[in-house]
């Protein structure tokens, strides 16, 4: 069986320096490739948006196509 060795603890800090620590660690990109990421992203959830909006408008109709048969 395992043999009872006492463990000493790390020393004790406050969350914010623990905190601050791991922020610092943080890789932030730089802001010419964020921008145009983030116009990527509104971009293609704009174009997204309008296809679903047109799939869904087609899809209404065909269905109250259908019913008023």
């Amino acid at each position: 069986m395992a043999d009872n060795v006492k463990v000493e603890n790390a020393p004790k800090t406050s969350w914010f320096e623990g905190l601050k620590a791991e922020f610092g660690k943080i890789a932030w990109p730089e802001k010419e490739p964020l921008a145009k990421q983030t116009v990527a992203v509104i971009a293609v959830s704009l174009v997204l948006g309008l296809v679903i909006t047109i799939l869904d408008t087609f899809i209404q109709y065909g269905i109250d196509f259908l019913v008023n048969l």
